[in-house]
């Protein structure tokens, strides 16, 4: 896969990890580097102000580059290259937290559901049963992609697509919500929608993408190993 090669270095990685031996205080901070990437990612996203080419901004100042979002999902071969090399073990290890597909997901929901939760806390603002029904549609859609992005990671591509038409169908239903008249009542909601689309698509351009290469590995001729 091209843009979003996220498959790279996921197969038998538990067993590949050599003398890796981590206790729960290693994974922690493992863990919290990972978090960092989210919030750096976020970052980027933020200051870029042209929607056009937001998402490409983003994977180049990530150094995903525009060929390979799966650069920091460095392959067994190459993990094992680092550690004769003697590069932190860290840099080694390959989970989904490291996907990009996984980044940008979570970053931008983080930033959706993040500012409708700053918003909707005031039911002056917000009515309470629109801001339970929108933060629930959020969550769902996260929780379809997430799942998408781990039968990505184990190249199960088919499931990967299925799963990310069901994160798709979740997302059309935020942004049905976004256009109902409920929301038109409310100046606050109104304001903060505006942008809460273009992330939404920005999302739906992410999964969509991510789609597009899946079938095209599935299209892909199986190579047979035992041919001579």
């Amino acid at each position: 896969m091209s843009n979003f090669d996220s498959d790279g270095g996921s197969d038998n990685q538990w067993e590949d990890r050599g003398e890796l031996a981590w206790n729960e205080f290693d994974w922690e901070r493992y863990l919290r580097e990972q978090e960092e990437a989210i919030t750096r990612y976020l970052r980027f996203y933020e200051s870029c102000k042209n929607p056009a080419d937001r998402i490409d901004y983003v994977a180049e100042k990530m150094n995903w580059g525009q060929d390979d979002w799966a650069e920091e999902g460095e392959s067994p071969e190459m993990a094992d290259e680092a550690a004769e090399d003697g590069e932190d073990a860290t840099d080694e290890v390959y989970t989904l937290h490291k996907n990009p597909i996984f980044i940008a997901t979570k970053a931008i929901h983080l930033s959706l559901s993040r500012s409708w939760q700053t918003l909707a806390v005031d039911a002056a603002k917000v009515p309470q049963p629109l801001a339970v029904a929108l933060l629930s549609s959020l969550h769902r859609g996260e929780e379809e992609a997430v799942q998408a992005i781990h039968a990505l990671d184990f190249g199960d591509y088919a499931m990967a697509i299925s799963l990310f038409k069901r994160a798709l169908s979740v997302l059309n239903g935020s942004l049905a919500l976004l256009n109902a008249d409920a929301m038109n009542r409310h100046r606050h909601v109104v304001a903060w929608r505006d942008e809460a689309v273009s992330r939404l698509f920005d999302l739906r351009e992410i999964w969509l993408r991510v789609i597009a290469e899946c079938r095209e590995e599935l299209e892909r001729p199986i190579e047979d190993d035992d041919e001579d």
